[in-house]
C-alpha cells in the first residue's frame, strides 16, 4: 500500500501554461489560470479570489508586488480596434495562494488545493532530509530531466550533444566541463556525480528551464539551441550572484554519488529504515 495520491487535472495544464520571462524566472498569467480553476468571470476572480490571495500574501510577510505583478495586455474588440485589459504576472506562490482562496465547492479548485498541499508537503519533507539523501534524490532528478532535455534538443535539431551539454556548463559555471573537473580536482569523474545538493539544484534548474525555453520558443537548429542553453545557464548564474550565493565552480566536490548508492543499498539489505520522500 502507498500513501501517494495521484493528482490529475488541473496540475498538468497548470505546468503547461507556465511561462519563462527574460530573466529565466517562471510565471503564470492570471487570465490563463482562471479557467483552470473553473472561473468564467474575470471581475469575480479578480475582486474576490485574487484580492483574498493578496491579503494572505501580506499576512505571510511577503511583498505583494513580488508575486502579483500588475500587467496589461491588448486584446482585439473589433476588426481594427484594441483595448487594454488587466492581468497579473503570478509567481508559483501566488498561484498557490489563489488556489487556497478559491471556492472549494468547485472541483477544479479542490483538486488544485490538494495538488499544492502535496507539493508543499513534499518540499517540507525534502528539506528535512539529510544532505546525502538530498543528493541522491536530486541526482536522480537531474538524470531524468537531462534525458528529457536531450530529447527536446534532438527534436530541435541538435546532433552534437557534447557541444550542447558543454554549453550548459559554460553558461552556469563560466567554463567548460573539463575546466570544472580540473578546478574541482575530480579527474574524469562526472561533475554532477561529485556535486552537492546546492550545486545539483542549480543544474536541475538550468536543465528544466532550458527544456521549457526550447519548447516554448519552438527553437530550431543546433546553433540556436546550443546558444539558448548558454543563455539560460548564464541567467541561473546571475540569479546566484544576485542573492549572494556561492558560484557552482567554487562549491567543494563531494564523495562520488555511487558511494552513497552503495551505502543506501547496504542499509536496505540490513533492514534499517531509510528516509525518503514517501515517508
Amino acid at each position: 500500500m502507498t500513501n501517494d495520491i495521484t493528482i490529475k487535472a488541473p496540475h498538468k495544464n497548470f505546468e503547461e501554461i507556465k511561462k519563462i520571462d527574460e530573466n529565466g524566472v517562471e510565471y503564470w498569467e492570471a487570465r490563463e489560470l482562471m479557467p483552470l480553476l473553473d472561473y468564467d468571470k474575470w471581475s469575480n476572480f479578480d475582486s474576490v479570489v485574487i484580492e483574498k490571495a493578496k491579503i494572505a500574501c501580506i499576512n505571510s510577510g511577503q511583498t505583494v508586488a513580488n508575486h502579483f505583478a500588475d500587467v496589461g495586455k491588448m486584446v482585439k474588440i473589433g476588426s481594427s480596434t484594441e483595448r487594454e485589459i488587466k492581468d497579473y504576472k503570478l509567481s508559483r506562490y501566488a498561484c498557490y495562494l489563489i488556489a487556497q482562496n478559491g471556492d472549494p465547492s468547485k472541483r477544479a479548485v479542490a483538486t488544485a488545493q490538494t495538488y499544492f498541499a502535496i507539493q508543499t508537503r513534499r518540499q517540507e519533507i525534502f528539506q528535512q532530509l539529510p544532505e546525502n539523501e538530498q543528493r541522491l534524490f536530486l541526482r536522480g532528478e537531474v538524470k531524468t530531466h537531462n534525458k528529457a532535455l536531450n530529447t527536446t534538443a534532438f527534436n530541435a535539431g541538435v546532433k552534437n550533444f557534447g557541444k550542447f551539454n558543454n554549453a550548459g556548463y559554460l553558461g552556469l559555471y563560466g567554463m567548460r566541463k573539463s575546466s570544472v573537473q580540473q578546478k574541482k580536482r575530480i579527474g574524469d569523474d562526472d561533475v554532477l556525480d561529485r556535486a552537492g545538493a546546492t550545486e545539483l539544484a542549480a543544474n536541475l534548474f538550468r536543465i528544466t528551464q532550458t527544456d521549457e525555453v526550447l519548447k516554448k520558443e519552438n527553437i530550431k537548429g543546433e546553433g540556436r539551441a546550443t546558444f539558448k542553453h548558454i543563455v539560460v545557464g548564464q541567467k541561473v548564474r546571475k540569479s546566484i550572484q544576485d542573492i549572494g550565493g556561492t558560484m557552482p565552480e567554487d562549491l567543494p566536490p563531494e564523495p562520488h554519488i555511487k558511494e552513497l548508492e552503495k551505502q543506501q543499498k547496504k542499509l536496505l539489505k540490513s533492514g534499517l529504515p531509510v528516509k525518503g520522500l514517501k515517508d
